[in-house]
Order: C-alpha cells, then structure tokens, then sequence
C-alpha cells in the first residue's frame, strides 16, 4: 500500500501559492485494509476515507469509465491493481495530474516543493509540473471529454490563474464537445457550483472569455452571451460592447473584493440590452425591465440561490435610477428606498450600491472614476432611518388614523429627514 499526495496541493505548492485541502491517493489498498487502520469511509460513489487523527481525504486509487451523457453517469472501479498513473489519467488538466509520494511530502510538517524537484519525488507522467512553467492549461487524455464538467472547471482556472492560456488542442476538445451536445446534458447544480466559483475568482471575465471561444457559453447563459456584439452609446460607455462592458464590470467587482451575491448582480445587470429593437439602438429605454423578466427564468433554470436572484433582480431594475439619483429630490429618493427595500434590508441596499459602482466604474478608461452617488443615497438612508417611525405611529393611531394613513406620516417625515440633509 502506498500514499501520495496529489491534484490541487501539489499544484499550488509548485506554484508557491497557498496549499489548500491535502487530497491523498492511495493505490494497492482495499477498502477493509483502510478501516482496519482506523480510516472512516464517507464516499458514496467512489471510495474516500477520512483520516483517523487528521480527517484528511484519502481515496483508493480508480479509473472511471462514462456510462451516459453529460454528467449522468460514470462506472467507478477501485481495486489494488488500479495503478497510480491510471488515476492520475483520469484527471482534467495536466497540472491537477501530478503526485508526490507520501515519505517525500513534508518534513516535520512542512512541504517543500524545491525538495521535491530535487531529489526527483514528482510523479508527472502527463507533464503538469512542465505546463505550470509554461503556463498552459491542458487536459490529460482524451478522458478530458467523459465529463462536461470540465469545460467548466478549465474556464474558472482561466479565471484564477489569469496568466495561463489554453492549449490549443484543448480548446478544440471542448468544442468538439459542445458540438456534441455534451454541456445540454449538465444538470443546473454543478453549472450553478462552477459559475459561482469562477465569479469569485481573480478574474472573471476570463471564465467567460473561454466559455464563448468554445461555444458553451451560448448554450449554458444564452442571455449572456447575447449582449456580445450588441453597441451601446458611446458618450457613456466608451467600449461601446455591452458584452465587452459586462466583462468590466465583473472584473471591476473582484478588484473591488465585492461577494458572490455583489457578482452575480453585475452578470445579470444589463441582460435586458441582448434584447433591445435594433430600430432603438444604440440607446436602451427599458433595458431595465427587460432584464427583470429575462432573469427570473434564467434564476429557475441554474437554481440560483434565493440571496443572488433578489439582490439581481432589483440591481436589474433600479439601477439606471441609482446612476441618476445625484439629480433625485427628497422624495424621489425616498421612495428610491423604498423600492429598493433599503429600510427593512439596509445591508443588502449597501450591497447595491457597490453593484451599482461596479457597473459605473466597469467602463473603458473610467475604472478610477468617483461613484458619489453611493456616499449620497447612503447617507439619505442614514437620515431617513433616524425617524422615530414608532413615535409617529403612535401619535398617529392616537389622533384616530391607521394603516395606509400612518404610512404616509412616516413616509413624509423620512422625506423631511431627507430635505434637510440635502
């Protein structure tokens, strides 16, 4: 029985990042001479283990074999003559294909890579620690195809290691997967995991850059990929390319450290523009709305959490009005608060607000631009909450007044707070 430490943690200690989780592999093992060790069997679908002392992963070494489209399916044999470079075959990319054996790993705790290139403890049969040099992502083998998944995972590397290229050979693997159908056949959990992984990555606009060179972009987020192309004013986006501004955006947003609900508003934004007559164009009187409609059948169809799909849908709808809100009187920015349900949630309100700066600053030579309009409905929000809403309603259903009535007591007084603050 033997154990090495393979995949991700080998990866980014060559490449002098941050080790992550240890995955282990281990080959010419059963899974009863693993939990005769103490090892906790927790795999469903194929033999993982968890460590006695350290609850690390182990699994038995395997190959896989797909027994039906997309990721519906895959036959899992495990066995003490499964070989470690038949594991390691089965892997995505080259530089998730490396291994290192267990003695060499780590002394007295700590790892160290230059070691392991010194004394020779890589296993790199397929070439990954050469590709991490060159800066390459490759898949392993023809393998690469079994598992649509990958198209996915490939693009949200691009999109952390943004100095890495496809190979070409690769790219054209994935295409030929696309034309095959394989990515209709990914079911809307592990479209959704991937997509929001890659959103928070380094740099996102990358993901989507490889999605649309294969073409699965078109069929994973046609709304998306239907702003390519699509002019907007120049006076106010300087790239003129919706879809090229919505890769600024996203890249705005991960500069500016913003969460995944934050991101995924910036995606959704301006999905109204990929459907505007083109008699309107380049203008886009009510992209807004549009938007709002295109986003709730897309939100449906990947499963989006609840969080994300509400703080889209009114970034969707409100934001063209928070752009122009330094030109907003009191009560027009009140009832901007309201809509935006800012006093029940202001938390959220602060998360639109940086979607909105995102959006402002995502444009071609205005990323340093100022976004004041934030700092202003923020501090409006601030006043308006300062209302003593319980005194008015108080005093309100005294003088005999209720419901509606009392709602528009406060409402007029936070538009009071409002003026004088302005």
């Amino acid at each position: 029985m033997e154990t090495y430490l393979v995949g991700g943690a080998v990866r980014d200690a060559l490449m002098g990042l941050p080790m992550q989780d240890h995955d282990w592999v281990v080959v010419g093992a059963t899974p009863q001479a693993l939990m005769d060790q103490g090892f906790v069997p927790v795999g469903r679908d194929f033999p993982v283990f968890l460590h006695p002392q350290t609850k690390e992963e182990y699994a038995l070494a395997r190959t896989e074999r797909k027994t039906a489209p997309g990721y519906r399916g895959f036959a899992i044999h495990s066995e003490p003559s499964v070989t470690l470079e038949e594991d390691l075959a089965r892997r995505d990319l080259t530089i998730n294909s490396i291994a290192v054996h267990a003695d060499s790993t780590a002394t007295d705790g700590v790892f160290d890579p230059k070691k392991w290139q010194a004394t020779g403890a890589l296993v790199d049969p397929f070439g990954g620690h050469r590709d991490i040099a060159d800066k390459v992502l490759r898949h392993v083998t023809d393998a690469f195809r079994e598992d649509p998944v990958r198209i996915l995972r490939l693009a949200r590397f691009a999109a952390r290691f943004t100095d890495f290229t496809v190979a070409p050979e690769t790219l054209e693997l994935m295409r030929d997967m696309v034309r095959h159908g394989e990515v209709d056949h990914l079911v809307a959990e592990r479209v959704w995991q991937e997509l929001a992984r890659g959103l928070m990555e380094e740099q996102p606009s990358r993901m989507f850059a490889v999605l649309r060179d294969c073409g699965a972009l078109v069929r994973l987020l046609p709304e998306v990929d239907a702003l390519w192309g699509i002019p907007q004013s120049v006076e106010h986006h300087p790239e003129v390319d919706t879809g090229a501004h919505l890769m600024l955006v996203l890249d705005m947003a991960a500069r500016l450290g913003a969460p995944l609900p934050v991101r995924f508003a910036c995606l959704a934004h301006d999905l109204g523009k990929g459907n505007t007559p083109t008699d309107m164009l380049p203008r886009h009187i009510g992209h807004e709305e549009r938007g709002v409609r295109l986003l709730k059948p897309l939100c449906q169809r990947l499963r989006v959490p609840v969080e994300c799909h509400e703080l889209a849908q009114v970034v969707t709808r409100e934001h063209g009005n928070i752009h122009r809100s330094a030109s907003l009187n009191a009560a027009a920015i009140v009832r901007l608060l309201e809509r935006c349900d800012a006093f029940r949630k202001p938390e959220r309100f602060a998360d639109i607000l940086l979607a909105c700066e995102c959006d402002a600053r995502g444009r071609l030579g205005l990323h340093g631009t100022p976004y004041p309009q934030a700092d202003r409905l923020a501090q409006a929000l601030q006043r308006a909450q300062a209302v003593a809403t319980h005194t008015i309603a108080a005093d309100a259903q005294a003088a005999g007044l209720s419901g509606p009535k009392v709602g528009e007591k406060i409402h007029a007084a936070r538009i009071a707070a409002v003026t004088a603050g302005l």
